[in-house]
């Protein structure tokens, strides 16, 4: 008799396990009890927590539950988090999209839109107030201050603007990594380096905020227009509380939630409008192939 039990406590394992698998799955997809929200440093921690503050304040409101902000130690690390559940949706810059997205489903599904820009922004290169530089190819030979690896404008925009001046690194200039705009800007206004590129939103508020000497600093050259950061979903969110957190985003008025992004509104954005990003990214990696990560 007992030779009989084997097969049968297999058949209800497996039974049991049938059922639930798709119970698991299920219960992945319900509304969340909190919606946390990824971040990029591409300031300190608390300047970033601080400036998305109204937004956070709006979403609780909106979605009816906790909403939680998280700035990432790095880049990559916002994106790694996202890919592997640890966030619901996070604000990424083109390159971390398309970098995170060769290892990852995501969704993008709002971007910020400007008066007059559109859904856009600049970086920067810029250089001590004093330097001899009139160009970018003035540059040539000098180390020149990035932010994050992974930062669009901070560092993939920038080296693609040295690229199109003829210069390459490592053969033609120094690149120093700083991980931050606010530590680039600092850098260059303090002549620690020939240069540094970064974001002009937040070269223009460091220096309204103080944070920067305006006479320290000036602009050598500015970017072609980037496609704006994404607001992405992760994979595998329950799609009604996806749309719940869409029309949040995309009918948000609250002036203070959308000034952190001088936005007069989120609109949507789909995969494509990274398009002009992954071409610049291939032509730095052909002059560096090393220079792109692998998938």
């Amino acid at each position: 008799m007992r030779r009989h039990w084997k097969p049968l406590v297999l058949a209800v394992a497996l039974l049991a396990g049938g059922l639930l698998l798709p119970l698991s799955q299920a219960a992945a997809q319900t509304r969340p009890s909190k919606l946390v929200v990824g971040l990029l440093p591409g300031e300190s921690a608390p300047t970033v927590m601080r400036l998305n503050e109204p937004l956070r304040a709006y979403l609780e409101r909106r979605l009816g539950l906790p909403v939680e902000l998280v700035v990432g130690a790095n880049y990559a690390a916002t994106g790694e988090a996202l890919r592997f559940g640890r966030l619901d949706i996070a604000y990424l810059g083109p390159v971390t999209y398309i970098l995170r997205s060769r290892s990852a489903k995501l969704e993008p599904f709002a971007r910020p839109s400007h008066q007059g820009t559109g859904p856009t922004f600049q970086a920067v290169v810029i250089v001590p107030a004093d330097s001899p530089a009139k160009t970018l190819g003035d540059l040539k030979g000098g180390e020149v201050a990035f932010g994050d690896p992974a930062s669009t404008s901070g560092t993939w925009v920038p080296r693609y603007q040295l690229l199109e001046a003829g210069l390459v690194s490592g053969r033609d200039y120094t690149l120093r990594v700083l991980g931050a705009h606010d530590a680039v800007a600092l850098a260059v206004s303090n002549h620690k380096v020939a240069a540094g590129g970064l974001s002009l939103p937040i070269y223009n508020r460091l220096l309204k905020e103080g944070k920067i000497d305006a006479n320290s600093v000036r602009v050598l050259a500015s970017s072609p227009p980037i496609p704006e950061y994404m607001w992405v979903f992760r994979d595998g969110l329950d799609p009604t509380f996806k749309e719940e957190v869409r029309e949040a985003f995309l009918h948000v008025t609250d002036p203070e939630a959308l000034k952190v992004f001088r936005a007069e509104a989120f609109i949507p954005c789909v995969d494509a409008d990274a398009d002009p990003v992954r071409s610049w990214i291939e032509a730095i990696g052909r002059a560096n192939p090393d220079a792109v990560p692998a998938p």
